[in-house]
């Protein structure tokens, strides 16, 4: 069973940076299309940015030029570099994998990204 597992969620200023890393039990490149998501209470869940295994990559226009993801493939980890971080940046950051970014056979269990103003 393939896991996906989240780390570097936590507490920051507006205007700061995070980075989230999710973890895979598996070779990441071997997944066609790896995404961060986030999710606010009482909103669905929206994709955040998505990566595919040519490096074509996808962003929501509320994060383009301060997100930027990213992959590690020898440490089978996928990243979400966050700054210029604002309030509205706040929810559980979920990352996920499948063949595209409209279908994810993989979920982590996500993270919490709080930003303060």
């Amino acid at each position: 069973q393939v896991q996906l597992r989240e780390f570097g969620g936590g507490l920051v200023q507006a205007g700061g940076s995070l980075r989230l890393s999710c973890a895979a039990s598996i070779t990441i490149f071997s997944i066609a299309s790896m995404g961060w998501y986030r999710q606010t209470p009482g909103k669905p869940r929206e994709l955040v940015a998505d990566l595919r295994s040519d490096s074509d990559t996808y962003y929501a226009d509320s994060v383009k030029g301060r997100f930027t993801i990213s992959r590690d493939d020898v440490k089978n980890t996928l990243y979400l570099h966050m700054s210029s971080l604002k309030p509205e940046d706040t929810g559980v950051y979920y990352c996920a994998g499948g063949p595209n970014r409209w279908y994810r056979d993989y979920w982590g269990q996500g993270t919490q990204v709080t930003v303060s103003s």
